[in-house]
């Protein structure tokens, strides 16, 4: 008897109530692949998110971009740092980048505690910067200021360490333990 027909002869007993197991129509890589593209998809939308982080340019050497304006910043590309905001996009080749700093101004929140209720004053606000520096097609010196989503932070500094080898410069040791985890 071969195998298909044991299988066939299996599959009868079990659903005459013969066993517990039910068994399915379709192949197993049917199945599988069924049941994976399920998981990859969302996996690949997140790897995505993670690669690219909203983010305000705050300021810098960048005549074309204004102070204050929003966009996205991508390390997606395996060779260039992307900051792209309306209607100008900016990139940088990692190799480029020579200086990652990190910081975090921290504000009290004074005119809430003063309107709403004291209890604010205990309650901070932490803004998350990093500074990118790189040396443009001329040879000079040139700097972007980011103002980062807590959310975002540490997956950008990990993740461009990695891509251009510069060890992230942190302003004090709060910010070094913000940005480290």
């Amino acid at each position: 008897m071969a195998v298909a027909d044991r299988a066939q002869e299996h599959s009868s007993s079990v659903a005459n109530g013969g066993g517990h197991c039910v068994f399915s129509e379709g192949t197993l890589f049917e199945k599988f692949s069924a049941d994976a593209g399920l998981i990859l998809v969302p996996l690949l939308i997140l790897l995505v998110l993670l690669a690219q982080s909203r983010v305000e340019y705050v300021g810098g050497t960048l005549p074309a971009v204004a102070s204050g304006a929003g966009g996205s910043m991508e390390l997606s590309d395996s060779r260039y740092f992307a900051f792209y905001t309306r209607g100008t996009q900016v990139r940088v080749p990692y190799d480029r980048i020579n200086l990652l700093e990190y910081g975090q101004k921290v504000d009290r929140r004074l005119l809430m505690a003063v309107v709403i209720s004291p209890m604010f004053l205990l309650a901070k606000s932490r803004k998350h910067f990093l500074t990118v520096g790189y040396t443009d097609d001329d040879g000079r010196q040139q700097a972007m200021v980011f103002r980062v989503d807590k959310n975002g932070i540490r997956a950008a500094l990990v993740g461009l360490e990695a891509r251009t080898g510069q060890k992230v410069q942190y302003q004090d040791p709060e910010a070094r333990k913000a940005g480290k985890g």
